[in-house]
């Protein structure tokens, strides 16, 4: 299987979730898949586990400074970077009277502000490769929905979801290379997800069995690997500015 084959990858919040899956299938494409976490022990045991095609960085991705030393560093060690999956992210439950500031914080910095972080440095070593490059930026449905119970998640996705097109226009517009689509989840099987839906029903377990919620309809990681498996790949080199809702058609459907 070679979908990726002679590329280098960058996987943020890459220690599980849908970060877990994108790694995996990255590999099994034969790229070099560089994984980043704060959890720096689920994220090394993964890269043992795909073994020498995968490496494990720990990184905070809100912190400007680790984006100038990671991105030098992998260009460095594998000669090129050619993707980067800026899919690190968090939620804390709140509305609009109760998210505190010290949340919103926080959520902004993980998702917008490291977004910002990850595409600014990584189109300086891109656009020095000679060869096709491309970004993927999680976003997700909430940026669509209304999701009061989420207010800062919500902003910050959407915040994702701009950005990404200001990026791909500025990237054609200078004749680079490279191309910045964004991914939007519904409803996925992750460990943020049940995190976040057992704190707002009272730290009860989320049942997701099928005779609870469809199957289909609430979807698993993989389903968005897959998703992100085909920008990170040739086969989408016609496609840039885009926001791919994999959510089973959760946004047009009325509630």
């Amino acid at each position: 299987m070679t979908r990726l084959a002679g590329k280098v990858a960058i996987v943020t919040g890459a220690a599980k979730g849908i970060g877990e899956a994108d790694v995996k299938l990255f590999a099994a494409q034969g790229a070099k898949v560089i994984l980043t976490d704060v959890d720096d022990e689920n994220g090394s045991k993964l890269a043992d586990e795909i073994g020498p095609s995968a490496e494990f960085v720990k990184q905070d991705v809100s912190d400007e400074e680790s984006w100038k030393s990671l991105i030098p560093y992998v260009v460095e060690k594998y000669g090129k970077l050619n993707v980067l999956v800026n899919n690190a992210g968090i939620v804390v439950p709140g509305t609009i009277e109760t998210q505190t500031t010290e949340d919103y914080r926080k959520i902004m910095a993980v998702s917008s502000d490291a977004t910002f972080f990850g595409c600014k440095y990584a189109i300086d070593a891109m656009k020095l490769n000679g060869e096709p490059a491309s970004i993927i930026n999680m976003a997700s449905t909430a940026a669509v929905h209304g999701e009061s119970n989420v207010l800062a998640y919500c902003g910050a996705k959407g915040s994702v979801e701009a950005m990404t097109r200001a990026v791909a226009v500025h990237c054609i517009r200078s004749d680079y290379p490279i191309r910045c689509n964004a991914v939007l989840p519904g409803t996925t099987l992750t460990p943020m997800v049940e995190n976040i839906r057992s704190q707002m029903t009272g730290n009860k377990k989320v049942d997701y069995t099928p005779e609870r919620y469809n199957p289909i309809k609430v979807g698993e990681a993989v389903d968005i690997a897959n998703t992100v498996l085909f920008l990170a790949s040739d086969e989408s080199k016609h496609l840039n500015g885009a926001s791919i809702r994999v959510d089973y058609g959760s946004t047009i459907t009325p509630r």
